[in-house]
């Protein structure tokens, strides 16, 4: 059974992100399953630090981004979810090609959601694993 309060595909989740900093930064959404939602996100000028690494501000930018999502869609239409706080733990540095962040929930209330991302470089190796939690507003009647 589907976590999803609210319909969506990949392509739908991308267009959602036109003009935003996830779109600068390059994040892309790739997958979106029945409860969890993967992306991925260029480790290039964008996203490195100037001695040449994954920026971990880039990495908390791509679980914000991706647990805000998941908290959209697992909210009831109408609903507006914001951010409340974000941790991230830097395990291991990038410095080139794509990270894949995988996001599910741990905690789906009625008005907190608790998101985790682990952020995987292409050797499959944890780079970060961060926890968002987010506020849901309920729809105004």
């Amino acid at each position: 059974m589907s976590l999803w309060k609210q319909p969506a595909t990949v392509e739908e989740l991308n267009r959602m992100q036109s003009g935003s900093i996830a779109s600068y930064l390059g994040i892309e959404f790739v997958d979106i399953g029945e409860d969890y939602l993967v992306a991925t996100l260029p480790v290039d000028e964008r996203t490195r630090q100037p001695f040449g690494l994954l920026h971990g501000g880039a990495s908390v930018v791509l679980s914000e981004t991706m647990g805000s999502v998941g908290g959209f869609l697992a909210a009831d239409p109408g609903s507006i979810v914001v951010g409340l706080e974000v941790n991230a733990n830097h395990l291991r540095s990038a410095t080139e090609g794509r990270v894949t962040g995988t996001c599910r929930s741990l905690h789906i209330g009625r008005t907190t959601q608790v998101w985790e991302t682990r952020i995987h470089d292409a050797q499959e190796r944890l780079i970060s694993v961060s926890r968002l939690t987010v506020v849901v507003k309920a729809p105004r009647t």
